[in-house]
């Protein structure tokens, strides 16, 4: 059922009723506009009265029609409000909890509104890349003015009603039951006449051409490479310099436009692709989760310290263990100065910053944690290391709790075989730094059970993370892929390229930083000790020799002052080295390579494709689900820019025939046997398909 309608006395009620938002899909719009006629048909009723069911007025158009005929079809939401604006009998809006997007819309196209108190109201458009559609842009305006609506429609974030409550749009703020107080004003105004209607109010804004520049030069600064801002600001102009009908035809084409931006495409992909990650073909959504009520960390390190943090967030007890007082001291003192430093810009108040720091807890003794109903491994990226810390969990943990390691590149299944109970192991990979980094690799052993998953999937959730899941292998879906991308980043330094020449290439298409920057962030002696294991362990993977040579003269970054850039104290700009870029040039010709021009595409083709190719095998072998898994990895976890919508968004963009024709180019080149097409990705060219 889509939309109930009901008499109650001498008043109709329709009450939108589609799960979990009420989305106006195209069954819940035909059911408005039936409800409707039925009651402008029934004498007895002198007033209509729209609300929603459940936990929402309304959330807006119904995302599982998205991208399908029926989002189009009529009745559209157009034709919905215009059906509601001519009624005969007035209609009333009683909206609670959510009011966003669409819903926003409908409620304006009603002739009054009534709101329960801290109920969200946004049109939320801009964060997919489009605006309001329905008439947002020219109705918001005329009831909160110029000023609110433009901060609302350009940053798309949610208002609670009591602060709109002095506005033209609601006409009542309800206290106590909405439905009594709604059924009470619509008595009030049952036989009031003319109907107001929120299209005939005049927008009074004095010398608004001033205002308005100044919102697109702003608007302009802050939105990047993202058009919808700004298409924003020219929408809400119009609802000021046109006539009402000719704004809404303006407000249209702005919109149809936008849908066909690939910027716009890319973020409804991500926002498609973090709903589908949660998805498990195996582990049906009722699969029953473990309680999760406290958790403990072992190692008190900044990896361990962030961790914590993210369930202190979320209300959740943490217990960091650690061998030494010394340390333990200091990673408390640490955590504690992260939340002190929240604090003093006014993120935090008073009250949240103490219950956050009483929330964790120290201990050097395993049989303190032992009740815990999660741990998780936070140690150095050793399996000598992994394995004393789990044979110590497995010998005191509770049964049932499950035993996660945030191991980045070790073999997850290895770990579990040093318990006794392989089915309660899971990797829990966190990205640095823990509190801040929004991706959580879930990485799926061959033994962890589907109980296990389900909760951990659930619980990344809770604290706020994008969990995606990842089958074992070295390095998972992030850190494989990267490491093609670093072995291209380094070639590109042995013909010709200098650190800050690679960095500036990829910066400029909108990665957060290159390659030598987010090296010199990480640590530079991690990848090296991750290399010196691979020279072992895969003989046969060359890699340039400049990241050795780098550490080998002990710069290993930002920590030491010197990396691929030098450091000044207490300065986290990188100036380009003198000393690093002569270690290049001396290098390139110890190795007899001639150095050449290498241009800015050669350098994002290399390192975008380098990337996109690994996805393939790894799509391929099934350790990540989908395509868009793989993006959202990128996305949340590595700084690759939001408006790409990900490496293999990206690749579907330029078109998979476009990605291997460039790689059989670079093939010819030095190195060229990294350049071989994997199946999938030239099964897909070939065939003209696209990975999403």
């Amino acid at each position: 059922m889509s939309a109930e309608y009901q008499v109650q006395g001498n008043l109709a009620v329709i009450t939108l009723n589609n799960p979990p938002v009420n989305g106006l899909g195209h069954a819940t719009r035909q059911a408005i506009v039936q409800g409707i006629s039925r009651a402008q048909e029934d004498a007895a009723v002198t007033a209509i009265i729209i609300t929603g069911a459940g936990k929402a007025f309304s959330g807006g158009a119904d995302i599982k029609e998205f991208n399908s005929p029926k989002a189009f079809a009529e009745p559209s939401l157009h034709t919905v409000i215009s059906v509601l604006e001519e009624a005969e009998k007035p209609v009333i809006a009683a909206i609670h909890s959510v009011c966003m997007g669409g819903g926003l819309e409908l409620a304006l196209g009603c002739h009054y509104r009534i709101a329960s108190p801290g109920a969200q109201i946004a049109l939320p458009e801009v964060k997919l890349g489009i605006l309001p559609g329905a008439g947002g842009t020219q109705r918001l305006p005329r009831v909160v003015g110029l000023e609110t609506a433009l901060n609302m429609i350009v940053s798309g974030n949610p208002v609670s009603s009591e602060k709109l409550a002095q506005t033209a749009l609601f006409n009542q703020i309800a206290e106590g039951d909405l439905m009594t107080a709604a059924t009470a004003f619509a008595n009030q105004v049952a036989a009031v006449r003319p109907l107001p209607k929120v299209r005939d109010i005049r927008i009074d804004y004095p010398n608004y051409e001033a205002f308005l520049q100044f919102s697109r030069n702003t608007v302009k600064a802050m939105s990047g490479p993202f058009p919808a801002p700004l298409a924003c600001v020219e929408a809400v102009a119009a609802a000021v310099s046109k006539k009402f009908d000719d704004g809404i035809q303006f407000e249209r084409e702005l919109f149809l436009k936008l849908v066909q931006t690939t910027e716009s495409k890319a973020l409804r992909h991500a926002f498609f692709a973090e709903r589908a990650a949660s998805k498990l073909p195996d582990v049906p959504d009722d699969t029953p989760v473990r309680t999760i009520k406290s958790v403990a960390v072992v190692g008190a390190g900044t990896m361990g310290g962030g961790i914590a943090m993210n369930f202190a967030n979320a209300g959740i007890p943490v217990r960091i263990l650690e061998m030494k007082q010394e340390a333990l001291d200091k990673g408390l003192a640490t955590i504690r100065k992260n939340y002190e430093n929240t604090l003093k810009k006014g993120k935090l108040t008073q009250e949240k910053f103490e219950q956050r720091v009483a929330l964790i807890s120290g201990t050097l003794d395993y049989q303190e944690i032992a009740q815990a109903d999660i741990v998780i491994e936070a140690v150095f990226e050793d399996m000598s290391v992994k394995q004393q810390v789990f044979q110590q969990l497995d010998a005191v943990m509770k049964p049932g709790a499950i035993l996660a390691s945030n191991t980045s590149t070790l073999d997850v299944d290895q770990i579990a075989a040093f318990t006794q109970r392989p089915q309660d192991v899971i990797g829990t990979h966190f990205f640095s730094p823990a509190n801040v980094m929004k991706l959580l690799e879930i990485v799926r052993g061959k033994l962890t059970a589907k109980d296990v998953l389900a909760t951990v999937m659930a619980l990344s959730k809770k604290i706020r993370k994008t969990g995606v899941v990842s089958g074992v292998c070295d390095g998972f879906i992030g850190n494989r892929m990267i490491e093609q991308y670093s072995r291209q980043a380094g070639y590109l330094l042995e013909e010709g390229c200098t650190p800050e020449q690679v960095d500036k290439a990829v910066e400029k298409l909108g990665f957060a930083m290159g390659p030598f920057r987010m090296g010199d962030l990480a640590g530079n002696d991690i990848g090296w000790y991750i290399r010196k294991r691979r020279y072992v362990e895969k003989p046969h993977i060359i890699y340039s020799k400049t990241a050795d040579l780098l550490c080998e003269m002990g710069r290993f970054g930002q920590k030491t002052g010197a990396g691929w850039y030098d450091y000044k104290p207490g300065d986290r700009k990188p100036y380009p080295s003198t000393v690093v870029n002569e270690m290049i040039v001396k290098h390139s010709a110890d190795i007899g390579v001639e150095r050449r021009k290498i241009s800015d595409q050669e350098i994002t083709e290399r390192l975008i494709y380098a990337l996109v190719n690994e996805a393939a095998y790894i799509l391929e072998e099934g350790i990540a689900n989908r395509a868009s898994d793989v993006d959202m990895v990128y996305l949340t976890g590595y700084g690759f820019p939001l408006h790409t919508g990900g490496p293999m968004f990206f690749a579907d963009t330029v078109g998979l025939s476009n990605v291997v024709r460039a790689m059989e180019k670079y093939a010819k080149g030095r190195h060229g046997e990294a350049w071989k097409p994997a199946p999938l990705l030239a099964k897909l060219a070939a065939e003209g398909k696209t990975f999403n």
